[in-house]
């Protein structure tokens, strides 16, 4: 069998060690190495590894390695030779292997030595170009067939296989040789067939192993045969194309030796002696490829060169990759020999591969090809660049270094600063790497570019071109001068505020701390005692205390951190002791003091100091100094009464100073002069008292403990007797005073878990006293609140440490609460805030579940949004559930990892109050509170969604009501502003536009608002067309109607109360649809609907008033006659003038503050909370109402007065009928119907009321048409005269001889019968026609025209 073996792959490989030591692993986990017998199996021990030689590499950091291994590979046909040589050299170096803990490259692989078999357990092994067998292997092996070696020479074959581990060596010259590859072709006299077109096919690999033995069979005899390979087959017969390797001369022994080739081959391949021919010969050996520079590195320019001594320039360049503009081919004849250069500018990547000139010539009808072959590889500039670089501008200095694996010197290196502080440094260059040494001085770096970074850049370049930079950056920083200032010298008083600012001449700052140093123990100050602001030169950190006590005494430590540098100033704070105002007990409080007499006044404290202690009674100009004090740190004055101080009452205080000369007065103590005789009650520990006095002591001592609170004691039948104790118990005292100290505490963050785990069981122990105690009760909610605004971690524990204590404070019956005012309203607000000042853990807000209670919430992340959605669901009671929605879009104006928490109350309605407006009102589900963190924003178009269920089914007219902590004074209360709700079945969906806490109010009454919605629509849209009617009579009618001054008058009243109601009742209309059909309308528009809605009522019951004063005007001014343009300006300025001024002045006051309307609930009407705009409409309708109302009455008084003469039964009843009719034209015409607006406003008013308010104002425009106009005698008949007036003057005809003026004006006439009875007339009046006594006739037809 034909034996062919590389014996070794030269590779190097680069391996990069973590550490400076030696590098020792198995290499035979990179080797693949098989040696076949002749059966094709693997030999044992056929493996031959050899490391060749090891040497070190470039330094990059560590010390890496480089090792060169041998691999042999045996083949069982020569067939894969070409294959493998073309393979290895279409590699990209370096190749990149994975191994543990290393970075291993593998640079190149190379082929040295080439054995094949020659039969008989014979071969000869050639070295490859550039290779050679050394001597020793030479003069020890058989050289093959004419090769001849002198002793000390170098040989290019062996005919055996070496020793192993014996290979060829590199040589430092080419050994002369001669490499022929002569492409030849034979013919076979058969058919051919397609199955030798497919090299895969059986056909054609049998062929090509009988061939390729018979070739090498013939032409192993060679000297220098290397082997025969067959490269094709061809039709026309068969056409065999083949190449032959070998070292010889001259091909003349190629033609001689084919004979031996026809023999070799079995004769059924029909071999064709005659057809062997050459067609070309590739020489290798004799062209000489050189190139430079040496290292090719990216970007470099690279020149080849290639020499041969054949005399032709007809030079083929091989190039990898598509050919270049950057490429230039040039080639000439120099001293007989062809010389080809190729240049190639700025070389790339793709440009590394095998480069191959061939020169070719005409030699004997025979192409003759010179060739060389060589491989280019490219290197990149690796660079490892030192780490960045901090430096402290004090003198430091630090080398920054770039090292690669190759020497420094084929480089040149060049370092550039870049950035706001560029120092410029030296450079020393040392086997593979180049050093920069920087020094920073503090003259060199400005204070206010401490922090900045510089980018110094390494820059690796040849002489050809290429280069590669890398960037270390190097931060520069500055020591910072700080500097620390009181603003009260180092000095303060407990209780008083003071502040340190702690100033940086650096601008640059990581961050900021403070401490306090006392007693060995240093504590950090929580964060949320201090703020840090740039200034204009350097940075400033300010410590604000609103409160100190003894935990702010001690050293203060502030310091600035930047990058590695700290920066620190201290001082010291002493903080003397002094009650708080709260926290000195009085005794007593208040009590009676008797004349003459003397009481002993006592004033303590907790707080241990050196005090000075005045007592002050202004009325009896008493300002005494007390330094007495007993183990109870009381200060006593006795203070005597001679009873000539003035007054019934005393007030005493004590004033505390402390030795620094800061003071705290004590609230009042109340003594109430009482006569010695008087006293019935006399007791040495409570004092003097009469009958029903009460007396207030302080709980002095309880176990040897002060603690807050009082006691109240009545002088009940000469007895003292406790009617109230207001004292705290001892735990709960201790609790409150921890909280205090807690709230204004340094480090209250950190102590803030332990506290509330203390505060959460000793509740539960003493929940027995705070249900019965309303002090007890009162002191833990006071605790809630002092420490819910101190920031927490969103633990579990912590959370429901705070929540189990407001679960237990809840189930406190409702009598205790009834006795806390405010105290609902401040538990509320409390959980709020506590919610708002959690800090989420990991992104989380655990949930929390108790009896009463429920939390849950999110924590917003803006890569993954979603709605925000809870439910709440409580067994106890009734099964009450609810739920919170709000919108992804709504979500998205948060800051990310904001914080959105709710929280459902199942047990609130017994203890929340209701307020005036809600009383009779009950809450009727869940309070359920949704909050955001203090530092996140909402968008102005928020809404949020809630879903709540009805405790109690049978309750209607449900409000989504939200609990207003700034109602009553701060007392907090329920509003409905900004909410909208919607009833599903057992459910009551709640729409607001803002965060707190919501619930629902619902009422057991239930006034059929639908069908008042009906009757409204129906009746103004009636009132708008009878209003209109009006209008066009009063139009057609005006000049036969209006000729007297008080008709003229009369219609001008009735006309403007018709056009300013129409114009009203059409913006009301229009409002209520679009309220109806809950679309949004803009808030301009809207603003003026409700300015012209509240204008024109007021015009309409302006006019009612100009017309009531008319009518009282002529009743009791009969003769005073006022002209007719005073009349008409009085009743314009009154009409007009006061409803515009009146609604300048309520949008003027409202609108800057946004509450003129009622825009959260889209109804464009007057706003009643929180500005009430409304009654700028509301009392001058109330005003107007009254004061016709009582002109009515006045009318009616009148009509009552008996006529002279006339027959009593027969007066009763036409003073009846005057009465009736003169109230239903009265009522409407004065807006008297607009009183029953007066008792709908009333909670517990009969639905009557509401009924016929609705009827009587949404109808009013029809009865003014009824009553106003169509009941007028003289507007039917002028309307008749314009409409028909032959059959009116037909009519008219009948009359006698007195004319149509005496009828209209007989006092005789039942109009004129009706007016002077009003005037307060009787008998019969002939009318004159002269001027004196037309007077009289004149006040009849007022009187007329106003109720006509």
């Amino acid at each position: 069998m034909l034996f062919w073996r590389i014996p070794v792959f030269y590779t190097l490989m680069i391996v990069i060690e973590s550490s400076p030591s030696s590098v020792d692993f198995n290499f035979g986990s990179l080797t693949h190495s098989l040696i076949h017998s002749k059966d094709g199996k693997e030999e044992k021990n056929a493996e031959r590894v050899l490391l060749r030689q090891k040497r070190q590499a470039a330094t990059l950091g560590n010390i890496p390695t480089a090792y060169t291994i041998g691999i042999e590979i045996s083949f069982a046909e020569t067939s894969p030779q070409e294959a493998i040589r073309s393979h290895l050299k279409n590699l990209s170096f370096p190749l990149v292997v994975n191994l543990p803990n290393s970075a291993t490259n593998i640079s190149s692989i190379t082929v040295s030595t080439v054995c094949n078999s020659t039969g008989n357990n014979s071969a000869h092994c050639y070295c490859e170009p550039g290779y050679g067998w050394p001597a020793e292997a030479c003069n020890t092996n058989a050289v093959c067939h004419n090769t001849v070696v002198a002793p000390e020479d170098n040989c290019h074959c062996i005919a055996q296989l070496p020793p192993l581990g014996t290979y060829c060596q590199l040589q430092s010259e080419d050994i002369p040789l001669l490499n022929r590859e002569i492409r030849m072709s034979v013919r076979l006299n058969i058919a051919f067939k397609d199955d030798l077109r497919n090299p895969s096919s059986m056909l054609h690999k049998q062929y090509k192993h009988d061939l390729e033995k018979a070739f090498t069979e013939g032409y192993k005899r060679l000297p220098g045969f290397k082997y025969a390979i067959v490269t094709g087959f061809r039709p026309g017969s068969i056409g065999v194309t083949y190449s032959i390797l070998y070292e010889g001369t001259s091909t003349e022994p190629i033609i001689n030796a084919s004979t031996d080739v026809a023999a070799a081959l079995n004769a059924t391949y029909k071999i064709d002696n005659t057809s062997f021919e050459i067609h070309s010969e590739v020489i290798r050996g004799q062209t000489n490829f050189s190139f430079s520079p040496k290292n090719i590195f990216k970007g470099d320019t690279v020149m080849m060169k290639c020499e041969s001594k054949s005399a032709s320039t007809n030079v083929t360049w091989h190039v990898p990759g598509s050919n270049s503009t950057r490429h230039t081919i040039t080639s000439e004849i120099v001293n007989g020999m062809a010389v080809s250069r190729l240049k190639i500018t700025s070389i790339t990547w793709n440009e590394a591969g095998n480069y191959s000139c061939t020169f070719t010539e005409w030699n004997n009808k025979t192409f003759v090809m010179y060739q060389a072959e060589q491989k280019i590889e490219i290197s990149p500039i690796q660079i490892v660049p030192s780490n960045d670089v901090v430096i402290v501008c004090n003198g430091e200095t630090k080398e920054l270094s770039c090292c690669t694996d190759r020497e420094i010197d084929i480089f040149h290196p060049y370092w550039r600063p870049n950035g706001a502080i560029n120092i410029s440094g030296t450079i020393n260059d040392s086997h593979n790497c180049t050093q920069y040494l920087l020094q920073a001085n503090v003259t060199d770096c400005p204070a206010e570019r401490s922090g900045t970074t510089t980018a110094y850049t390494c820059e690796l370049s040849t002489a050809e071109g290429a280069r590669n930079s890398k960037v270390i950056n190097v931060t520069y920083i500055v020591a910072a001068h700080v500097n620390i200032m009181s603003s009260t010298n180092g000095i303060v008083s407990e209780g008083h505020p003071f502040s340190l600012s702690c100033k940086s001449n650096v601008n640059n700052h990581d961050d900021v701390t403070w401490e306090i140093q006392a007693q060995n123990i240093t504590r950090n100050v929580d964060r949320i005692w201090y703020t840090t602001t740039e200034t204009e030169t350097g940075v400033e950190s300010v410590l604000t205390v609103h409160s100190a006590n003894q935990r702010w005494n001690g050293i203060y430590i502030c310091t600035f951190f930047q990058n590695v540098v700290n920066s620190s100033a201290n001082t010291i704070m002493k903080v003397f002791p002094l009650p708080l105002k709260n926290d000195i007990i009085r005794s007593p409080v208040e009590a009676d003091f008797t004349c003459p007499g003397a009481e002993v006044l006592k004033c303590c404290t907790s707080k241990r100091g050196n005090y000075t202690v005045k007592f002050n009674i202004p009325q009896m100009n008493i300002m005494a100094e007390s330094r007495e004090k007993d183990n109870a740190n009381c200060y006593n004055y006795t203070v005597v009464n001679h009873c000539s101080s003035t007054g019934h009452v005393l007030q005493a205080y004590c004033e505390f100073t402390n030795e620094i000369g800061s003071s705290v007065q004590s609230s009042p103590m109340i003594l109430h002069i009482v006569s010695a005789k008087d006293v019935s009650c006399n007791c040495s520990e409570i004092g003097v008292g009469k009958n029903g006095t009460v007396v207030t002591k302080p709980c002095l001592q309880q176990a040897n403990n002060l603690v807050k609170g009082d006691i109240t004691y009545l002088c009940d039948s000469s007895k003292w007797r406790v009617a109230r104790n207001n004292c705290l118990s001892v735990e709960i005292n201790n609790l409150f005073s921890s909280a205090e100290s807690l709230a204004s505490s340094p480090d209250s963050v950190q102590e803030l878990p332990e506290y509330l785990r203390r505060l959460n069981s000793t509740v539960k122990k003493e929940q027995q006293d705070i249900k019965n105690s309303t002090a007890n009760l009162k002191a833990v909610v006071e605790i809630l609140n002092l420490i819910s605004v101190i920031p927490a971690d969103a633990k579990q524990e912590t959370m429901e440490d705070f929540l189990s204590t407001v679960d237990t404070v809840i189930s406190s019956p409702a009598g205790t609460w009834k006795d806390f005012t405010n105290g609902s309203s401040q538990l509320l607000d409390s959980v709020e805030k506590f919610a708002r000042s959690l800090q989420p853990i990991d992104n989380i807000i655990p949930p929390i579940s108790y009896d009463s209670l429920q939390l849950k919430g999110v924590v917003i992340n803006k890569s993954n949004l979603s709605d925000y959605d809870k439910s709440f669901s409580f067994s106890k009671p009734s099964s009450l559930g609810g739920s919170v929605l709000i919108d992804e879009a709504k979500i998205r104006t948060l800051n990310s990892n904001s914080t959105i928490i709710s929280v459902a109350y199942s047990a609130l309605s017994h203890i929340i109050p209701l307020n005036n407006d809600t009383d009779e009102l009950v809450v009727n589900g869940l309070v359920i509170s949704t909050t955001v963190d203090t530092h996140s924003i909402l968008g102005g178009d928020f809404h949020i969604n809630m879903t709540f269920t009805k405790s109690d089914r049978s309750l209607e007219n449900p409000r989504c009501v939200f609990w207003n902590f700034s109602f009553a004074g701060d007392k907090g209360g329920w509003d409905e502003t900004g909410c909208e709700s919607k009833v599903s079945g057992d459910n009551v969906i709640c729409f607001c536009n803002h965060l707190t806490s919501f619930s629902i109010l619902m009422s057991p009454r239930n006034v059929n608002s639908v069908s008042l919605d009906y009757i409204s629509y129906i009746g103004v849209s009636i009132s708008i067309l009878s209003l209109v009617v009006c209008i066009v009579i009063e139009a057609v009618v005006w000049k036969p109607v209006t000729k007297t001054r008080i008709s003229y008058m009369r219609h001008v009243c009735m006309l403007n109360i018709a056009v300013s109601l129409l114009i009203a009742d059409i913006w009301f209309i229009f409002v209520a649809v679009i309220h109806d059909q809950g679309a949004s309308m803009d808030p301009k528009i809207c603003t003026a609907a409700a300015f012209f809605i509240h204008f024109f009522y007021l015009c309409v019951f302006f006019w009612m008033l100009t017309l009531g004063f008319m009518l009282f005007y002529h009743l009791f001014f009969i003769f005073h006659n006022t002209s007719k343009t005073i009349m008409k300006a009085v009743g314009f300025c009154l009409g007009y003038g006061c409803p515009l001024v009146i609604s300048v002045i309520t949008i003027a006051i409202t609108y800057p503050q946004k509450s003129y309307t009622s825009l959260t609930k889209n109804l464009c009407l007057l706003n009643w909370e929180p500005s009430r705009a409304l009654l700028a409409l509301v009392i001058p309708a109330i005003v107007i109402v009254v004061v016709n109302a009582a002109i009515t009455i006045v009318v009616i008084a009148k009509i009552r007065r008996r006529s002279i003469g006339e027959n009593s039964k027969n007066e009763e009843k036409s003073s009846l009928y005057r009465i009736a009719k003169s109230i239903c034209v009265l009522t409407p015409l004065l807006g008297l119907t607009w009183g029953f607006g007066f008792a709908v406003v009333f909670s517990k008013s009969p639905d009557i009321f509401h009924w016929l308010f609705t009827i009587l104002n949404s109808f009013q425009g029809l009865f003014i048409l009824l009553f106003g106009t169509l009941w007028d005698r003289k507007v039917r008949e002028a309307f008749g005269n314009k409409c028909c007036p032959s059959r009116w003057n037909s009519q008219q005809s009948k009359s006698t001889s007195q004319g149509m003026s005496a009828a209209m004006l007989s006092i005789g006439s039942p109009f004129s019968r009706t007016l002077n009875n009003l005037f307060g007339k009787t008998g019969r009046y002939e009318v004159s026609s002269t001027e004196p006594t037309f007077s009289t006739s004149e006040s009849t037809s007022k009187a007329y025209s106003l109720l006509s």
